[in-house]
């Protein structure tokens, strides 16, 4: 396990700044030490256990993958280069086919999986339920677009006009077990949460429990970016009472 940690990794991973850093010096709260070689301003590993948040650095960690019992089939809405639907491969599930109406993503998913279906059109466009019932996950980035309120349900009749209705028809055409969507962070706050409460609202109206939102920062997974992401996980009702586990972050940043 890695002792010491500079002041700039300490406040990518706490999502803070560096003058808030300071702050904390300052008021006692973190205070840095000298690094025992360099003599850098650095901090060691046990002053950072009681910040909740970083707490799976002190445990370990299975990477064992159990073989699923059966084939699962992944649609990737909203697909760009492939990077979503690189990690559904890694997890040994199946793309069935991948969306984009980019025409550079698409060759480039062509290009570097020949074998996967790609479907290359605007997504209103397309009918999706000749997939109904081949598809068990339907995942995508849908850009996320501010809402008309007019309506009084605020249910899925009123996102029309919006890429997260087409996201919510794929769903309701293909009845997919479960459904995850990424997004930034914003979309948490955006409209004092009245958007990601619409969000809900539609995936509840089409038969899905949605699982409290969680904000995931790449570095931790492997990833070598400081982007953080926001999950939204939708487990289809009659599969709801199966617990689902986010997966468990790396040690190693």
């Amino acid at each position: 396990m890695k002792e010491h940690y500079a002041i700039s990794e300490v406040a990518d991973m706490l999502s803070v700044s560096k003058e808030t850093l300071r702050r904390w010096d300052k008021n006692g709260k973190l205070q840095p030490v000298r690094h025992p070689i360099n003599n850098y301003r650095v901090y060691h590993i046990d002053q950072l256990k009681p910040f909740e948040q970083l707490g799976f650095l002190f445990k370990t960690r299975s990477d064992q993958n159990e073989e699923p019992l059966i084939p699962y089939h992944v649609a990737e809405l909203f697909a760009g280069a492939g990077g979503l639907a690189l990690g559904w491969e890694r997890a040994g599930l199946e793309c069935a086919f991948l969306n984009d109406n980019d025409k550079w993503a698409c060759r480039t998913l062509k290009k570097n999986r020949p074998h996967w279906n790609v479907i290359c059109d605007d997504i209103g466009q397309i009918d999706f339920r000749p997939f109904r019932h081949q598809i068990q996950v339907v995942t995508g980035g849908f850009p996320c677009q501010a809402f008309s309120y007019a309506g009084k349900k605020m249910g899925f009749n009123d996102t029309r006009g919006t890429l997260f209705y087409e996201y919510a028809r794929a769903i309701k055409e293909m009845n997919p077990v479960l459904c995850i969507a990424e997004n930034v962070r914003g979309l948490l706050a955006h409209d004092e949460g009245r958007t990601i409460g619409v969000m809900k609202n539609v995936l509840n109206e089409l038969g899905y429990t949605i699982l409290e939102p969680r904000i995931l920062k790449t570095m931790f997974y492997q990833v070598p970016q400081k982007r953080e992401r926001l999950i939204i996980v939708a487990i289809r009702n009659d599969f709801s009472h199966i617990p689902f586990e986010f997966p468990q972050p790396y040690s190693k940043i």
